[in-house]
């Protein structure tokens, strides 16, 4: 996705394997971008399943794991999210991920087949959380908008009325309206349309995001189906715009498994998707328009 704003102080960095790009009215002092970094390495030593030493790490080796606030909003929506996608949607999925090569190793070296996430029980008691059988838990088709949620919370606390988050895609916007123009999946230097985006988020997912060969020219990505661990090939790209970036991204994931209308009496959001043969369809009430 691309922005456009008026003059404003920005600052760009690079944390949890992606961009981020923050934006005020005002400036944005180094104790201010000290809690920010103090927020995001907070989040990424509980939910990063990259890290050996992070929290869903200890709960993949049989430990109950005390993961804070951010526990019961997000493994609820990923909870709901499962049973409306029928098992499409799972934060179990780290170990299909890994099976394909997108995993701690990091060599994109997928091994053969497909491997659907493993039947395990999330136990939840307040905020603290383990799995049974243990297992590794991948928060990544909620966490990071989550995570833009709770850097944008840290600049409200600060005075920053008017401001934008931006990670990679994941934006939360307070103050003056946004547009955002949606990236094609096939062509960066393309959008298929524009949205504007006032007191709330946007968040997109597409094929062309993290994507890999297999051995033989199939080309992988990110966004699988749990009960197959197998890449989605129907959707190339979706958008959703709601009142948090954290269910915007966990949204726009589902709306590669399901249609709209299995999440529209549950969630208030808007959207645009688009299949692989490169037709789109979007919410009548969508606050910009997709180009024919």
């Amino acid at each position: 996705m691309r922005t456009a704003a008026g003059a404003r102080t920005s600052i760009a960095f690079d944390a949890i394997g992606t961009r981020w790009t923050i934006t005020a009215a005002e400036p944005i002092e180094a104790a201010l971008v000290a809690r920010v970094d103090e927020v995001i390495a907070e989040y990424d030593a509980l939910w990063s399943r990259f890290r050996p030493d992070s929290g869903v790490a200890r709960i993949a080796a049989g430990e109950a794991v005390d993961l804070g606030p951010t526990a019961p909003p997000l493994l609820d929506l990923l909870a709901e999210l499962r049973e409306r996608t029928g098992g499409g949607v799972d934060p179990l999925v780290a170990a299909s991920l890994d099976h394909l090569g997108y995993g701690p190793a990091g060599d994109l070296r997928p091994a053969p087949g497909w491997l659907p996430a493993p039947r395990a029980a999330i136990r939840r008691d307040g905020t603290v959380v383990r799995t049974d059988p243990p297992a590794l838990l991948d928060v990544g088709s909620a966490g990071k908008g989550q995570l833009v949620d709770l850097v944008a919370a840290a600049l409200a606390d600060a005075g920053r009325r008017e401001a934008i988050v931006d990670a990679s895609g994941d934006l939360r916007v307070a103050g003056a309206p946004l547009r955002v123009a949606l990236e094609h999946p096939y062509d960066p230097t393309a959008a298929i349309g524009v949205v504007e985006v006032a007191e709330g988020a946007i968040a997109g997912s597409a094929v062309n995001r993290r994507d890999w060969s297999l051995e033989g020219g199939r080309r992988l990505h990110h966004v699988l189906d749990a009960r197959t661990g197998e890449p989605v090939d129907t959707v190339a790209a979706t958008w959703v715009l709601a009142e948090s970036a954290m269910v915007a991204d966990a949204l726009a994931t589902a709306l590669f498994l399901v249609e709209p209308e299995a999440l529209e009496d549950a969630y208030d959001f808007r959207w645009v998707r688009m299949r692989t043969d490169g037709v789109a369809t979007w919410s009548a009430d969508l606050p910009g328009e997709v180009f024919g």
